[in-house]
Order: structure tokens, then C-alpha cells, then sequence
């Protein structure tokens, strides 16, 4: 057999596989493995998508909130129309992605990959060999180990419905249930959220987790709370669910969205790598216990967000370490991270309980913001933010922010503590007036 070599092997076609390819590429003869689409799950089946729905939904919902002040009625979500404007995005993704390799001297081989050994790899009946190897290949969808756990969709099928379901669940209580679960009730289904304690969104602080869960209910969303699905079975009326707690209940179509565990069925242990439940386990150079051996974004096991561009971000960490030009350990910035229901609900930086546990070093402020000029305008009614400065050097730590594009303000903050900047930074900046930059200066103030 005839064994091809490439400097660098990549195996996964996602934002980190692709950022460690492009990066490498003008220096090395690479390759990039990918067992599904090219692109991987965030411009294919994720947040990409995902959010070009959420945009429709939020349109309406602030339509809704105009009301009595200057508009009359709100849009309704045309589901076929939306998802086809998605498909158009979406269907060009895996041959652009591979265009955009090839362009760039990069070898594309399609298929599931096995590690051989340190330096080898399989794919399909060919076997290739590399210097360097990047373990890329994120994670997927679980659904729960219950009878008839088959039927359950997961984010995938549900960001392809060609029509919206008139009845829908969603199992589990983290981002994916949350978002699309907010987008299929603002689009005009009856949802219910089957949750197996009485808290959402685990990592973010419970008070805020709480108004939002109120409003989803005030939105229509149904929560099913201390319960958990124990079987399902397919009806005529689409999917009936046996709860825990004996409530019946049958949708049209039910979705799991009980976690994404990293996909490292790679035959690992043949080549001596460690994997937790978490992913595979890493140093601070994300590297293997094969030193040659990298992994990076969803498939590592890591404190850090497992996000698209916290992937990018170690991809480009990664060809730093294989060029040379930096010997140093990772170090990740604040990563803001962000749910988008309506409202959002952010964080970015040292988390309030982490505050409250250290009361010395830190000041935390939570401000009512619905009566401040730019919420006011919208008519976001439960926007708030909380935030943390640090009591030595008065500069900004962290904050929380519940509100109507949270985003946009959420991205300052992580900026600010990214650039470690005093509030007095604030003083010598004009930024639009009235907007939600304009804020900054009411919100950190050292």
C-alpha cells in the first residue's frame, strides 16, 4: 500500500480543524479528514443557522413590543420562506468550504478517520501519515438512554423542519433546549420544556435564570419542571411521552437537547491518548499524551466555553506551536458566551457566585436597566446587568446581561476586560448618541 505523508494532518473540517489548515497552509503540505459536512456544525447545522431563524422570531417579538407605541400588530413567521432563506446560506457552506481548501493547496479527504499509531491514520482503506496530527472533530447531539429514544429529533432535524410542528417538546434545560425552544414559540407552536430539576442554563446565575425562564412562560412556553422522559412511543398524533412524574403527554414531535458529547471515537487508547466524559484530555499546549498529537475546540475536555470561535482561537494557538513562533502554555481571554432567547441572556468574565464567594476582592452592582433610555425606546420591560469590577484595581472583572441584544453590550464588556481598561478609558471616548455603547459609562465606573 502506498502511503501518502502530509506535514500536518487535520482531522475535522470545522471552524478549529480549518483554522489550524489556513493557518498552516502557506508553510506546510496539509490535509483536512471530515466525516460529514465540510464547514462542520456551526455554519452547517448550529449556530449559523440557528440564529438566522432566532433573527425572524426576535424581529416579531419586537414588533410585539411596539405595540401600543406606534405600531399595530405583529409579523407572522412564515416558516417554509424562513427555512428556505436559511437553506440558501446553508447548502452553499460544504462545497464553498472545500473550494476554499483546495484553493489553498489543501488536501481534502472525506471520510471517518482511526488512529494507527502516533504518526498514522486511516481513512476508509487508505492509510496517510503526518509529522503532526489535529484531533478537530467536535461533538454531537445525545439523546437519552430511554425505550423509544429513536424518535426523539435532535438540534439537527429541528433546524431543517420544512414546517413547523403544531406541538412540540424539547428535553433538557441548557442552551440548545432554551434557544430553539424560543424560536419554535415565538414562530407560533405550543411548546413545553421537559426539565429534570427546576433550574435552566446551569453555568449562569439563577436569579437571572429565573426571569428568564418567566418570561418563556409569559411567551407561552410550558415547563415541565423536577420531571424527566422515561419512554416514548410513537402515536398517530405524532409522539407520546411518559414523564416521570405520570403527566401525560403527546406532541407532534419531540427534540432532545440533553448535551453534545465530544465525538472521540477515534480508537484512542491504540495509541495511548486519555479521554473523560468531558473529551479528550489535553496540557496547557493542547497536546496529546502523544506530544505530536494536538486536540482542540469541542472534543477537548476543558474549562473553557466550547464555542466556535474559543475553537478558532486554539486552532490558531495550535499552528503557533507547530511553526515555532510561540512556546508559551494557552491562555484563553474572557469569553463571553451567550444564550439567544428573547430576551438574551450573556455573561463574560469572573461569574457572580464566583464574586459573592470573594467579597474582599470584588463589588458587584446589578442595575434595573428597563428605564433607561435605550430600553425604554424598545420596550424591553425585564432588561438588567449586573456587574463586577475589582476592588485593588477598580477595573471591570465581569458582568451578566439579561436585555433585548445583549450581545452587542456583552462584547464591550468582554472587550474592556480583554484590554484591562479603566473606567476613566470611558472619558476620552465619543461614541453614538443615544445607543447602547453610550451606556458604558453608567454601567462601569470603576
Amino acid at each position: 500500500m502506498n502511503t501518502q505523508h502530509f506535514d500536518t494532518l487535520i482531522i475535522g473540517g470545522g471552524p478549529g480543524g480549518l483554522a489550524v489548515a489556513y493557518g498552516l497552509a502557506p508553510h506546510q503540505h496539509v490535509a483536512v479528514v471530515e466525516a460529514d459536512l465540510w464547514g462542520g456544525t456551526c455554519p452547517n447545522r448550529g449556530c449559523d443557522p440557528k440564529k438566522m431563524l432566532y433573527g425572524a422570531v426576535a424581529s416579531r417579538v419586537q414588533d410585539q413590543q411596539y405595540a401600543g407605541h406606534g405600531l399595530i400588530g405583529a409579523a407572522n413567521v412564515d416558516w417554509p420562506a424562513l427555512m428556505a432563506f436559511k437553506r440558501q446560506y446553508t447548502e452553499k457552506v460544504p462545497s464553498g468550504t472545500q473550494k476554499g481548501l483546495a484553493a489553498n493547496g489543501v488536501t481534502t479527504i472525506h471520510g471517518a478517520a482511526r488512529l494507527l499509531d502516533a504518526h498514522t491514520v486511516s481513512v476508509a482503506r487508505a492509510e496517510y501519515t503526518a509529522d503532526f496530527i489535529i484531533l478537530a472533530t467536535g461533538a454531537h447531539a445525545a439523546r437519552p438512554a430511554i425505550p423509544g429514544a429513536e424518535l426523539l429529533g435532535t438540534s439537527t432535524d429541528f433546524l431543517d423542519l420544512d414546517t413547523l410542528p403544531r406541538t412540540m417538546a424539547f428535553i433538557g434545560g441548557g442552551y440548545v433546549a432554551v434557544e430553539l425552544a424560543n424560536i419554535a414559540a415565538n414562530a407560533g407552536a405550543e411548546v413545553h420544556l421537559i426539565q429534570h430539576n427546576h433550574r435552566l442554563l446551569r453555568a449562569f446565575p439563577e436569579t437571572y435564570t429565573q426571569r428568564l425562564a418567566q418570561i418563556m412562560t409569559d411567551r407561552g412556553i410550558i415547563f415541565h419542571w423536577d420531571t424527566s422522559v422515561t419512554q416514548v412511543k410513537e402515536t398517530a398524533a405524532g409522539v407520546a411521552l411518559t414523564l416521570s412524574d405520570g403527566t401525560p403527554l403527546t406532541v407532534a414531535q419531540a427534540f432532545s437537547a440533553i448535551g453534545r458529547p465530544a465525538n472521540t471515537n477515534l480508537d484512542l487508547a491504540a495509541v495511548g491518548i486519555t479521554a473523560k466524559k468531558g473529551g479528550i484530555v489535553v496540557n496547557d499546549h493542547l497536546q496529546t499524551a502523544q506530544p505530536n498529537i494536538y486536540a482542540i475546540g469541542d472534543v477537548i475536555d476543558k474549562a473553557a466555553p466550547k464555542l466556535t470561535p474559543v475553537a478558532g482561537f486554539e486552532g490558531r494557538y495550535v499552528v503557533s506551536q507547530i511553526l515555532g513562533t510561540s512556546t508559551a502554555a494557552i491562555r484563553y481571554p474572557a469569553v463571553p458566551h451567550l444564550v439567544f432567547a428573547t430576551p438574551e441572556l450573556g455573561q463574560v468574565g469572573v461569574s457572580v457566585a464566583a464574586a459573592q464567594a470573594a467579597p474582599d476582592q470584588y463589588t458587584v452592582t446589578e442595575q434595573d436597566l428597563s428605564g433607561w433610555y435605550t430600553y425604554n425606546r424598545i420596550q424591553d420591560r425585564t432588561a438588567r446587568a449586573t456587574v463586577i469590577t475589582d476592588k485593588q484595581t477598580h477595573r471591570l472583572a465581569g458582568a451578566v446581561v439579561l436585555a433585548t441584544d445583549a450581545e452587542e453590550l456583552l462584547n464591550y464588556f468582554a472587550l474592556l476586560i480583554h484590554q484591562g481598561a479603566p473606567a476613566s478609558d470611558l472619558a476620552q471616548w465619543i461614541p453614538v448618541y443615544p445607543s447602547v455603547a453610550s451606556d458604558l459609562s453608567y454601567l462601569y465606573q470603576g
